[in-house]
């Protein structure tokens, strides 16, 4: 296809794509469940307690039942923690977690497959929903006890139905959309804020005259914004009649903002400094305060600071897993052959995409919902990188990364890549050096990094 040639046409095939995802989805399910069965015996570890007691202890005590008005807590968003307590509760076992957790987690398959389609074809679709069946991070979480799975699951939701309102021009479809993001961010309060760009990106088809939106595209905006209300004010305002504040969601993210600005503070002394202010809104404030302080005391070099910083701890060569079971030792002492088997095993997926997914960005052919997911992909990065950032924090939008890669592989055998010369050229060597630059910090951290060493 020469370089003059318009874009393909990425239109929609429901009825085969639909057969396709729904055996890839049941596939999902039939590897996380393997997993979950040959799963060796491992502790809970990071956050794995806190969303336990929260699930067990907190929600699941006789006399206070579910009732949002008589339980305290407000540091952690309240969606996870009843999905451990209603499960917990019901069946009497932390295990039924787990298995619903593990279907749950195989939804991802679809909203994913579908977005992709959406974004760069059916083919492209297909291979993304493929690589979330068998990721082993996605494997992994499912089984764990984390808000990761199921974050991911109504945000992809979300997205998916984000772009299928798009298409549709279906307010009703976009009021689904809305509620997924309030899910979303009653399961982390991020969504709340990715929730806007899904709105704006809305605004964009049927505008007239003088950038007026349509009634349509009102419409499908309005149903959005809605639907996100509906689902997460019922929690904002259970936070006002008990801690009598305003606090959409949590408190959580201003303690992350402080922790990942501070220079002179580690997170065992901010906890210290916090047990000595009473009440967790007023901690919430103080937080905040302290962080944009520390922000303000370091301009104007704050952004460049933490793009230094931070960029390699969210794109480095790592894995949860081998940070949990390497570092904390989550299933006890690993022998040095056992952990570097877990980092191959675990991280040379990661690298392997990259490659392609750089590739992606400068060659395939880009229209409007490919876009949407690359802003999504910029902002959620930005939002970590001005707070913390870790491999863990990345997850959620590692599908972005499986898309355009699966959009380089299809059109390599299409031939609907754009050719690489121009500025192409440029801004893959620029994206190459910004790879290495985050890459490069965490490499001497591997075992297998030591061993080639000669350590």
């Amino acid at each position: 296809m020469s370089s003059s040639s318009p874009p393909p046409a990425f239109a929609p095939e429901p009825a085969r794509i639909d057969r396709a995802l729904l055996l890839l989805t049941a596939l999902a399910f039939v590897v996380r469940a393997i997993y979950l069965l040959l799963e060796p015996v491992c502790g809970p570890t990071g956050d794995e307690p806190s969303w336990i007691a929260l699930g067990i202890h907190e929600l699941g005590r006789p006399r206070r039942g579910l009732d949002p008005f008589r339980v305290k807590f407000i540091f952690y968003p309240p969606l996870y923690p009843y999905f451990i307590a209603v499960l917990y509760r019901t069946f009497g076992t932390l295990a039924a977690v787990q298995w619903v957790q593990a279907a749950a987690g195989s939804l991802l398959v679809p909203a994913v497959g579908r977005a992709g389609e959406r974004a760069f074809g059916r083919r492209a679709g297909l291979l993304a929903a493929g690589l979330v069946v068998v990721y082993p991070d996605l494997v992994w979480f499912s089984v764990r006890f984390w808000s990761e799975t199921l974050f991911m699951v109504f945000l992809w939701w979300a997205i998916e139905r984000t772009l299928r309102a798009d298409a549709a021009r279906s307010a009703r479809v976009a009021a689904v959309a809305g509620l997924l993001f309030g899910l979303a961010a009653l399961t982390r309060e991020l969504a709340l804020y990715l929730a806007p760009i899904a709105g704006l990106w809305l605004l964009r088809p049927g505008l007239e005259g003088r950038w007026r939106p349509s009634r349509q595209v009102l419409r499908n905006v309005s149903a959005l914004g809605l639907g996100l209300v509906l689902c997460v004010a019922p929690w904002t305002l259970r936070n006002a009649l008990v801690f009598k504040a305003f606090i959409p969601v949590s408190t959580m993210g201003g303690l992350n903002l402080w922790q990942g600005n501070t220079r002179t503070l580690n997170h065992l002394q901010i906890y210290e400094i916090l047990e000595g202010v009473d009440g967790p809104v007023a901690q919430d404030r103080y937080t905040k305060r302290m962080a944009w302080e520390s922000i303000r005391d370091r301009q104007p070099r704050w952004i460049f600071e933490k793009l230094g910083a931070q960029m390699p701890q969210f794109w480095r060569a790592g894995s949860e897993i081998a940070d949990q079971m390497i570092w904390r030792e989550a299933c006890g002492p690993l022998s040095i052959r056992t952990r570097v088997l877990l980092e191959v095993v675990t991280i040379t997926p990661w690298i392997l995409l990259l490659g392609p997914f750089l590739l992606g960005l400068a060659r395939v052919r880009w229209n409007a919902a490919g876009g949407f997911l690359l802003t999504l992909l910029v902002a959620y990065n930005m939002a970590h990188i001005v707070a913390l950032a870790t491999t863990r924090y990345r997850l959620p939008v590692v599908p972005v990364v499986f898309i355009v890669a699966a959009a380089l592989v299809v059109g390599l055998r299409t031939g609907s890549l754009h050719p690489m010369r121009g500025w192409r050229v440029g801004l893959l060597a620029a994206l190459l050096v910004a790879a290495l630059f985050t890459l490069a910090p965490g490499l001497p951290e591997l075992e297998v990094w030591g061993l080639l060493a000669g350590r």
